[in-house]
């Protein structure tokens, strides 16, 4: 069975990218969230395997949700998605559970890499 996502982004390119990516290895893109606070409303309905959420969005940032999301599920598989120089931020995302990084703008084998070793 594909693995099921949620891909979180305010940019509609940037979830197509990301979409495109999954799709093309197999796996299923089940939601897309514009903010953080739609993600987290996803997250409850659709329970996906894993989460790509953006740091850096409208209404509510990318590790507040993400805090969010493992408040009510603590397994919850996310990999963060931050732009250059956000380190400091990505830091804050991996100390507050997420599994993983990935840089924009996507390379899809990283992509791909980050995934696959959260699911396992």
């Amino acid at each position: 069975m594909s693995k099921r996502i949620l891909i979180v982004d305010d940019a509609a390119f940037m979830r197509m990218m990301i979409k495109d990516i999954l799709t093309k290895n197999g796996f299923e893109v089940v939601g897309e969230a514009q903010d953080g606070v739609q993600a987290v409303e996803l997250y409850k309905e659709l329970n996906p395997d894993l989460v790509t959420m953006d740091i850096t969005m409208p209404e509510m940032d990318g590790i507040t949700a993400l805090k969010k999301i493992r408040e009510a599920s603590p397994n919850a598989k996310i990999i963060m998605c931050s732009a250059m120089g956000q380190q400091a931020m990505v830091i804050d995302a991996i100390q507050a559970g997420a599994k993983d990084f990935i840089v924009k703008p996507f390379q899809a084998d990283r992509v791909i890499e980050a995934i696959q070793k959260a699911l396992d």
